[in-house]
């Protein structure tokens, strides 16, 4: 057996009692703002902090007076909206007096423009059909101009979600060929005359507008739907590999307007909608398992939120945007699993909100650390649970009680920039060791460890490791709730002239996994002496329950020295 996992059994058994050692605390004083280690920018005029809205239609009151400090209102504009619905002027008036009413009582409006599906020619599956017939898409960009305008002169800050899942179709349905024809150019549109008549210039053609008319304040999403790949990561194909679905949608999804490109802008988010419909819904009504696990736990390679979580963080690693979830079920545990007809705890179960509010702040910051910036709630479809009547185990309504005191007590500060270290005063990572070992003990030729002031790669303190004697010595962790699949980062600092051969990160899985080993061996001459050094590790996609985590250190015969760990995050 190895050194190493001779020392984990003795370990565990010696660690067999310490009961909530190894969970680690979060502290609002101590961590960095959500969100630093994401990639891309919080778009201007956002919400320094995760935005939380919910979806409400014109004339709506509730949120006003509900008391709760909600960020942001939405709406459908649908087909018609341009004239209300044949009661306005063709002008989208009506659609900048939604702007103008939501801004009066103090949210940022957002539109999900859901226009596609309803122009003429059929529904989702002739979504390709009509985007290459020139007649309905001279008439659609028509519309999309006018609420570019209207945008413009509302003159503040809009979130535009562009069509729910439309992209996803042109995806699957022109086989992830971005250069499909579509009728862009050939619209007659001039803003339209230099893109290219593709499906990569259907895309293009939105940002075009925008900046045609002149409409700075719109912040454009492009949607991203969890299926359009060809596989449903978050539902169905839930131990395929994330990263290859990753890559295809984003090869095509790319040109039309992640990147660079003949309009000169990009799209400022990713919007990604977790479920149309409560979970219970399509577990009752439609025979489908759609409820996610939402243990810290699980693993990535399961129906889960760490899974939803991991797919949205490789999106924001590989297109450094944000993200925005959209229509996010409303269901708690105390609905009735019935039609909502208005009746207290009326509709269906699901565990989002309570995933995200129910206890604590530690959930937003985990998805605020995959690139998310904004969470908006509504249902999907009648019947659905609504924040209006959503009554919970206490009788209170659950999102104005718990979504509405963390949000009146100053939500989750969000870091507006991208890709930069932690600032100074905090560490985000899972494990920063600045104010104690959380949990880690020291075995082998490791006499002791200490939260130490030393030096630290974020924050203030790092975890000292003392090593003295022969062979091998370790800093180890029991039980550490990391999910199967899941990529950890360690950071490590080694003294120069160091006595230390070799570092080694790795985990062990328990008894179930056979006690396998997972480990990324470094010689101490590969790293960089005086300096910190960053690690990798990947957990097996196919591992139990992890029995520890650990860094080994070797040493070069007999020797007295010590070595600093920081910032292990997953």
């Amino acid at each position: 057996m190895h050194y190493s996992k001779l020392i984990g059994l003795f370990t565990l058994a010696a660690l067999g009692c310490s009961g909530a050692e190894g969970s680690p605390s979060v502290s609002s004083s101590t961590a960095a703002l959500a969100g630093t280690l994401a990639s891309g920018t919080l778009p201007a005029g956002m919400p320094a902090r995760v935005s939380v809205g919910l979806f409400e239609d014109a004339g709506g009151t509730w949120l006003k007076n509900s008391g709760a400090k909600w960020d942001v209102r939405y709406r459908y504009f649908t087909k018609g909206w341009v004239n209300n619905w044949g009661w306005s002027a063709y002008d989208g008036s009506w659609g900048l007096s939604y702007l103008k009413e939501t801004d009066s009582q103090g949210y940022l409006p957002a539109i999900q423009y859901y226009q596609l599906v309803a122009e003429a020619g059929g529904g989702e599956s002739a979504t390709l059909q009509k985007v290459q017939t020139s007649a309905t898409m001279a008439s659609y960009f028509g519309d999309f101009k006018i609420l570019m305008q209207r945008v413009k002169d509302f003159g503040k800050p809009t979130l535009v979600l562009l069509e729910a899942d439309g992209v996803g179709f042109l995806e699957q349905q022109s086989n992830n060929n971005p250069s499909t024809y579509a009728a862009v150019a050939a619209t007659g549109l001039p803003e339209l005359a230099g893109l290219p008549n593709t499906v990569a210039g259907f895309g293009l053609a939105y940002l075009a507008l925008r900046k045609s008319v002149g409409a700075s304040n719109a912040i454009l999403g492009l949607h991203v739907s969890a299926w359009a790949s060809g596989k449903d990561i978050a539902s169905f194909n839930v131990t395929d590999s994330l990263q290859p679905e990753v890559d295809k949608a984003y090869g095509f999804l790319s040109p039309l307007g992640l990147t660079s490109n003949v309009t000169g802008s990009q799209y400022d988010l990713l919007v990604g909608d977790p479920l149309d419909r409560d979970a219970d819904y399509y577990r009752l009504v439609q025979g489908q398992d759609r409820t996610w696990d939402p243990s810290d736990s699980a693993s990535i390679n399961s129906r889960s939120f760490n899974r939803y979580a991991e797919w949205l963080r490789l999106w924001n690693v590989k297109a450094a945007k944000r993200w925005v979830l959209w229509q996010i079920p409303l269901g708690n545990s105390n609905h009735k699993n019935v039609w909502n007809n208005g009746g207290s705890a009326e509709g269906y179960k699901d565990n989002r909100p309570e995933y995200f509010f129910g206890a604590g702040t530690a959930h937003i910051e985990k998805f605020a650390g995959s690139g998310v910036v904004a969470l908006l709630f509504g249902a999907g479809a009648s019947g659905q649970s609504s924040y209006q009547n959503d009554t919970y185990t206490d009788g209170q309504l659950f999102m104005k009680s718990r979504a509405g005191a963390i949000l009146n007590a100053g939500g989750v500060p969000i870091a507006t920039g991208g890709s930069t270290p932690p600032p100074p005063s905090g560490d985000s990572a899972r494990y920063n060791f600045e104010s104690s070992t959380q949990g880690f003990t020291n075995a082998g030729s490791a006499t002791a460890l200490a939260s130490s002031a030393d030096r630290a790669f974020a924050g203030s303190n790092s975890l000292k490791v003392s090593l003295s004697g022969s062979g091998k010595g370790s800093a180890v962790l029991a039980s550490p709730p990391i999910p199967a699949g899941a990529l950890i980062t360690f950071h490590v600092w080694l003294p120069t002239g160091t006595a230390i051969s070799s570092v080694q990160p790795y985990v062990l899985q328990g008894a179930s996994g056979g006690w396998a080993w997972t480990g990324n061996w470094q010689a101490a001459s590969s790293l960089k002496a005086g300096s910190w050094n960053t690690l990798t590790l990947t957990v097996p996609s196919n591992a139990a329950a992890l029995a520890q985590l650990g860094v080994e250190f070797g040493l070069n015969g007999t020797a007295t020295t010590t070595a600093y760990v920081d910032s292990i995050n997953f």
